[in-house]
Parts: structure tokens; C-alpha cells; sequence
């Protein structure tokens, strides 16, 4: 079933659609829906490895060779062949020293040892290597205080990985560590999807730009800044289209405009009950875009859809409820589109909330906690005290969501709560 078929249908004949309420979509019915919806990007480019970390795989990559590519030691110590102290031998003559990167030329002599260092080769017809902690030197021999277990402290080749193995796949986000994993294959450059583009505007009469006095009713636009500031920590391709007022003309003008060059759209304002009429009227007429009441708290109005090949998110006006709508639906989604299979879902744990809270039953609420640990040591959780939706200072001082499904109320301090940490969200 096509995207556009689709929307059509969830909008216009909710029949289909089991436990869909406009009035009150619950947290992960909109996250289903949005994610059927996308269409991630499909072309590709060749990278260097320098440039890759946060990029998407668009083919498998593939061991070139065994890693490591030979038995090597996994500490300083000295190699040997476990069949001598089987035949009574304790004491053992070193003859040689074996550095990394220089592997003993000449043969190895059984009944005697070779001095080892971590990551050197280890010579042909040894088996084990001992630490040097737990031999005794003696002039040029060692004595051995107790005897290890053949093959002790040695790493065998394809170890790691084996020569055609597969690495990482497609539709795997780099990591540092994938950068170093893919280094140790000795592959410099890697095919992955293009970048996401994103464009972003903020609507209304109200807002007011940094540099300019505020007059009465206005306020400074922030949201333009935190989703600059959230985007950007994805490494998608930004487009801030600045502070659009109330006039239909201007927004139609700036939503073709992004459609043109854009992957996703993101607006703040404008798809609350009660806002211009006008705004949502242009959505429908450029676009197939649904208007939902989101059973949560903060971020209740929501829009989603496409406008041209566009996916659009038509986020709230309320500074809180921007950041915590995108936290919530338009990461995950981003994820996918930039071509990401299986993005791993935010993790949350549980820990005690030394602060009452107010809830109503029946919505979802992310309210802003400030985790940290207590005098013995365990983790807990406060609130940031005024939850309000239009009080941004309270994320600044938040490190994570304090998560709070529909069936919770009220509670007492002292109780369990799910945390969602903000660093590694993005």
C-alpha cells in the first residue's frame, strides 16, 4: 500500500485503522503510524572513513582478512610449547625476544622459551605463553612457579573475524567504534545513503528575532534555535528558514519552498485548536497531512504527513513541547528516513523519585527530572519542580524524562519511575 493511499484513507475513513481517536491518539499508536508512513532515502555515495561516523550503510562490509591475522600474545610474557612441562621440565632457557610487528626469524627451539610482548607473533611450535609475573628469572632461564593450561594467553588468528565475514550491514549507523572496526580492515572508504536534508520555520505574528526589541505581545523565537541544535546532532543538511508570520501567503511560499529541497519539513505553531485556520487549510492543499491529539503531555497537538515527497511534522508552539515532540516521534522517524533499519529504541530504567508528582490518568507525561546519585551511592531522580510546557529553562537544567504512561496518577515521593536519559537520545 502506497503512502499517499494510505494517508488518504486514515484521514478521511478510520475504519481500518483499529483504536485510532483523533481526539486522543495514544503515544505509540502515532509512532505506528508514523513509521508506515516513511520512505527513506535511497541513493548513494562513497565516503572516506574520516567522514563516516553517523552515516547509514548502504552495502555490507565484509572481513578482507582474519582478525587478527595471525596467533599473536595477549600480554608480556614468554612463549612456549605446553608438551615440555608435560615432560617434567620447570626451568626453560630464553632464547630470544619477540617484539610486535617483528616476528622471530629462524626456528623455534622446543625445550626452550622465547621472551614475548603483547600483540607479537607467536613463533611456530609454541602453543602458550606464561605472564611474566608468574616466572622467576634466572640468568637466562626461567623458572616456573605454576604451570598454565595450553594455549593460555594466546589470541588465534580469525579470532575477532574471519576473513568474509560479514562486519556490519546495510542500514547499520556508524559508531567510533565501527570507524576503528573498519580501519582494522584496512577499508578507507565505505558506500553510504546520502545525507538527510531538513528544513525548519517557525509560524506567527509573535515572534521576534535575536537583535530586534521585543514589543508588547511578541517573544523571542527559541524553537528555531533547539531544533537547530537537535538536528544538527543528527548530521542531517539543515535549512533554517527563518520566523514566518501569520500570512498565508509567505507560509505557502516557504512550505513549497522546503518541499522542493527538503526530506522533512518541521514547523513549530500553528496546529494547535484555536490557531489560524489557514495554516492547516495550506497543509491539506499542498500535502497530505493528519491533525492529531496526542494523548501526552507535554506536545498534545501534532501533525504529521508529506508535502510534495516531503515528510512533514508540524510540531507545538510551546518551546517544552517542541523538544519533547521531537524526542519522542520525529528522532525515531528521522532514523529511518536517513536509511537506518533497526534504530534501537531509547533506553529507560527504573530508579526512586524523591519529589511528589501530579498526574491526571489517561495521557502519557514526560516530565523533566534531574538524575543523579545519592549519598550511598544508588541513582535517583527529581523533578525540575514547574512543569509547565512554556518553561524552557526547565530542560536546560533536565538530563532525562521522568516517563509516566496513561494508567499512572498521583504519585508520592518515594516511588518507582521510568527515566529516559537526554545524552544518547541524538
Amino acid at each position: 500500500m502506497s503512502t499517499k493511499k494510505s494517508l488518504l484513507e486514515l484521514a478521511s475513513n478510520t475504519t481500518p485503522c483499529d483504536e485510532y481517536d483523533p481526539n486522543s491518539m495514544p503515544v505509540d499508536q502515532a509512532r505506528q503510524y508514523i513509521k508506515a508512513f516513511l520512505s527513506p532515502v535511497t541513493k548513494k555515495e562513497n565516503i572516506n572513513l574520516h567522514a563516516a561516523l553517523g552515516r547509514v550503510l548502504a552495502e555490507e562490509i565484509r572481513a578482507t582478512h582474519n582478525v587478527p591475522n595471525h596467533d599473536n600474545s595477549a600480554m608480556d610474557g614468554y612463549a612456549f610449547n605446553a608438551d615440555d612441562l608435560n615432560e617434567g621440565l620447570t626451568r626453560l632457557k630464553v632464547t630470544g625476544t619477540i617484539f610486535a610487528g617483528n616476528p622471530l626469524t629462524g626456528s623455534f627451539a622446543r625445550g626452550a622459551c622465547v621472551r614475548i610482548m603483547t600483540g607479537a607473533a607467536i613463533p611456530t611450535g609454541a602453543d602458550t605463553v606464561i605472564a611474566q609475573e608468574r616466572v622467576e628469572t634466572l640468568d637466562d632461564s626461567i623458572q616456573f612457579k605454576d604451570v598454565p593450561t595450553r594455549g593460555a594467553n594466546v589470541r588465534r588468528a580469525g579470532e575477532d573475524l574471519q576473513a568474509g565475514q560479514v562486519v556490519l550491514n546495510i542500514g547499520h549507523r556508524i559508531s567510533p567504534a565501527d570507524l576503528g572496526l573498519i580501519a582494522s580492515l584496512g577499508i578507507g572508504e565505505i558506500k553510504v545513503y546520502r545525507k538527510l536534508r531538513a528544513s525548519f520555520f517557525s509560524t506567527g505574528d509573535e515572534l521576534a528575532s535575536i537583535g530586534n526589541p521585543l514589543e508588547t505581545g511578541q517573544v523571542y523565537d527559541s524553537n528555531r534555535y533547539t531544533l537547530f541544535g537537535m538536528l544538527s546532532r543528527m548530521g542531517v543538511e539543515i535549512q533554517d528558514l527563518g520566523a514566518i508570520p501569520d500570512d498565508p501567503i509567505l507560509l505557502e511560499k516557504t512550505l513549497i519552498k522546503a518541499a522542493e529541497s527538503s526530506d522533512v519539513i518541521l514547523t513549530s505553531g500553528g496546529v494547535s485548536v484555536g490557531e489560524a485556520d489557514y495554516m492547516k487549510q495550506l497543509l491539506q492543499k499542498l500535502g497530505q497531512v493528519l491533525f492529531w491529539k496526542i494523548a501526552m503531555k507535554p506536545g498534545r497537538p501534532l501533525a504529521f504527513g508529506k508535502i510534495g515527497n516531503a515528510h512533514y511534522f508540524g510540531l507545538p508552539g510551546n518551546p517544552v513541547a517542541v523538544m519533547v515532540t521531537f524526542y519522542q516521534f520525529v528522532r525515531q522517524a528521522m532514523l529511518i528516513l536517513m536509511g537506518e533499519l533497526k534504530p534501537a529504541s531509547t533506553p529507560m530504567f527504573n530508579v526512586i523519585c524523591t519529589t511528589p508528582i501530579r498526574k491526571l490518568k489517561g495521557r502519557t507525561e514526560f516530565q523533566r527530572g534531574i538524575l543523579y546519585t545519592s549519598e550511598d551511592g544508588n541513582w535517583q531522580v527529581r523533578t525540575t519542580g514547574n512543569q509547565s510546557s512554556g518553561v524552557l529553562s526547565s530542560m536546560s537544567q533536565a538530563n532525562c524524562f521522568i516517563v509516566l504512561n496513561d494508567d499512572v496518577g498521583n504519585l508520592e515521593a518515594g516511588a518507582t519511575v521510568k527515566v529516559q536519559l537526554f545524552d544518547g537520545v541524538i
